[in-house]
């Protein structure tokens, strides 16, 4: 059994990260169409398979909040990413928790 190298927040912390004007950066790694139905305002979308592109985006030390659809494939790059020494949080549960409120799309 291995160790988790990221943490995990729940998609209401987030919420209130976000609401309490905290700059919180977020990674949604989703497929397109997933994407384009509803997201975070201000997250940066690069879906799980081009995960190394993410590379040149992110700030390796700079916190970044990793979401997808339920947490399977959050939890794929958290894992990749952290692997490489990035500073990654899993939102637990996905958009599928997240609250409607604070979205883009529908």
């Amino acid at each position: 059994m291995s160790t988790k190298t990221y943490k995990e927040q729940l998609p209401t912390t987030v919420l209130e990260r976000i609401k309490g004007n905290e700059k919180v950066r977020i990674l949604d790694v989703r497929e397109p169409d997933e994407w384009e139905s509803g997201r975070i305002p201000g997250a940066t979308h690069i879906p799980l398979g081009q995960i190394n592109r993410a590379l040149n985006v992110l700030d390796a030390k700079q916190e970044t909040i990793v979401v997808c659809r339920s947490v399977k494939r959050s939890e794929k790059a958290c894992e990749y990413l952290s692997g490489l020494g990035y500073n990654v949080v899993n939102m637990t549960g996905g958009m599928s928790e997240w609250s409607g409120e604070l979205q883009y799309g529908n």
